[in-house]
């Protein structure tokens, strides 16, 4: 279950991903499998090629993208990752927002 985010956020991640950016969603997330995680990153983009080149990048392998029949595959990143890839592409007000509370 996702919460902490405002529909304004959401249709603009959709928007970014849609055309093709790779765009990042945090938001925070209540999901039993991952019973540690309070928050998680979707790092979106409707390219898979570019999707996949980015994730590359952070050791992320390609069949660990999420197609959703919606159109708009991502990445999602929990704990350790979620937290690296966001101090490495500069978005501390995600952090601040949603891990370190």
């Amino acid at each position: 279950m996702a919460f902490g985010l405002t529909r304004h956020e959401l249709q603009t991640w959709k928007q970014r991903v849609k055309q093709g950016e790779v765009a990042f969603l945090t938001h925070y997330w209540v999901d039993d499998r991952f019973p540690h995680a309070r928050s998680v990153t979707k790092v979106g983009c409707s390219n898979l090629i570019t999707l996949s080149r980015w994730g590359e990048k952070y050791g992320l392998k390609k069949e660990w993208i999420h197609e959703r029949e919606d159109g708009f595959p991502h990445y999602d990143l929990i704990g350790d990752i979620q937290y690296e890839i966001l101090i490495k592409e500069g978005l501390h007000d995600h952090i601040t927002r949603f891990l370190k509370n």
